[in-house]
């Protein structure tokens, strides 16, 4: 379901370097990486290897120090709402209603009120929240405000929809419920999705390829082609090719974890 195969993000020989008070810290150092078009990659390696960092730069959040990063050919220079980001912490407005959340995008677009109507009506649909538009995040779970962030991202229509760990802070049920949810989305919706986890199973569940970073500064150590058929669901765990997908990720990621702790 990786669309026609054109390529959607490039990452070329990426560097980024932070100056810090104890000197200079390499983050990221020669970063390559494709992502076609309609594919679902998932990231996962230690704490540190800046993953983060690199979810950042294809949204124009930070910039590199050298190399490029460009979407549909064009070098990113800044953010766009052609790219959707969703965050671990939930970012919603507190004194907006979840209606006015998923509409913050939409206003600054420019849309017509009663399209804007429309499409908030579609995506909240879409994430079962479509009873609670009149709601205050600080009337919601934790998983509901995630959704609500969710449906924030895909309302504005991206072409690229970054995720970083937007369900690590989750109760586990809560977040499998999540993860069901976000294929069935992506599925429809067809969008390029570049998402950061640190659980390799989440990241095999989602995931079309997972790419495994170094310890930092970090790098593209693997890229682990994920070929289980969709739908995938906790039966899915089950089977023996994800236990060998999943002790191949693992292995690679805990080595890098040791190379952090020397």
């Amino acid at each position: 379901m990786a669309g026609d195969n054109s390529v959607k993000v490039e990452i070329r020989d990426l560097v980024k370097k932070f100056q810090t008070r104890n000197g200079e810290v390499v983050a990221l150092n020669g970063v390559d990486l494709s992502i076609q078009d309609k594919e679902f990659v998932c990231v996962v390696g230690p704490s540190g290897c800046g993953k983060s960092t690199l979810l950042n730069m294809i949204g124009g959040l930070d910039t590199p120090t050298s190399g490029e990063i460009l979407v549909d050919g064009k070098e990113v220079d800044g953010p766009s709402p052609k790219r959707g980001i969703v965050f671990q912490q939930y970012a919603l407005f507190p004194w907006l209603t979840v209606e006015k959340n998923v509409q913050f995008g939409l206003k600054l677009q420019g849309m017509p009120k009663e399209r804007m109507e429309q499409v908030t009506e579609k995506y909240l649909r879409a994430v079962g929240l479509e009873n609670f538009a009149h709601s205050y995040p600080k009337e919601l779970s934790g998983g509901m405000k995630q959704r609500v962030a969710i449906a924030r991202a895909y309302a504005v229509n991206p072409e690229v929809l970054l995720m970083d760990e937007p369900f690590g802070a989750l109760d586990a049920q809560t977040r499998v419920q999540l993860q069901t949810e976000l294929l069935e989305t992506w599925e429809h919706e067809q969008k390029t999705c570049f998402f950061i986890t640190h659980d390799v199973e989440e990241a095999i569940i989602l995931a079309q390829r997972v790419v495994i970073m170094s310890a930092r500064p970090g790098r593209v150590k693997d890229i682990v082609d994920i070929d289980i058929p969709y739908p995938r669901d906790q039966a899915t765990k089950m089977s023996p090719r994800f236990l060998e997908l999943k002790n191949d990720i693992w292995g690679q990621v805990y080595e890098e974890y040791l190379e952090v702790r020397k």
